[in-house]
């Protein structure tokens, strides 16, 4: 089955693809439509005065592009670089930012019945950006509205919604 066919599928169905990743214990996933591409992690180059979840910035392909580490921005325990350590590099509206995750574990398609609403808890997280909490048989996952997040006037990297 090509892409646009799968598209058009995933249309009719309601249901839609999210990339799932990890940060500490937990697994989050994000609409893998906003997923440019998924590379190892590399120490990107600082910026001076920029908020310590910012890791700096990376070349890629001639685009300049922001690195956050997000287990810095959800105040996770301890971020150690390994192996597994990748950078997701996402595509929001005109800005490709990269996001510093633990590890990638795989893209799970949801349908809206598998998504509940995410419950009101105080957290490090914009509770805006919470999609919701999606289910699938002994896995939790945090929805996140990944442009919402990266959007966020404390990022400072993607200008608000028009």
């Amino acid at each position: 089955m090509g892409a646009m066919e799968k598209m058009d599928e995933q249309v009719s169905s309601g249901a839609r693809e999210y990339l799932t990743f990890r940060l500490d214990q937990e697994e989050y996933g994000i609409d893998i439509l906003k997923v440019q591409e998924i590379r190892g992690y590399e120490p990107p180059t600082r910026v001076a005065n920029a908020p310590g979840f910012l890791k700096g910035v990376v070349n890629l392909r001639g685009t300049i592009v922001p690195i956050v580490d997000m287990r810095l921005k959800f105040n996770c325990a301890k971020a150690e670089y390994n192996a597994f350590t990748v950078v997701i590099i996402l595509n929001l509206r005109s800005r490709i930012v990269g996001i510093v995750v633990d590890s990638v574990s795989d893209v799970m398609e949801l349908s809206p019945e598998s998504i509940k609403p995410a419950p009101d808890i105080e957290s490090g997280i914009d509770s805006g950006a919470v999609v919701g909490l999606g289910s699938m048989a002994d896995r939790m996952l945090i929805l996140l509205d990944i442009e919402r997040l990266m959007s966020a006037p404390d990022m400072g990297l993607v200008s608000g919604i028009d």
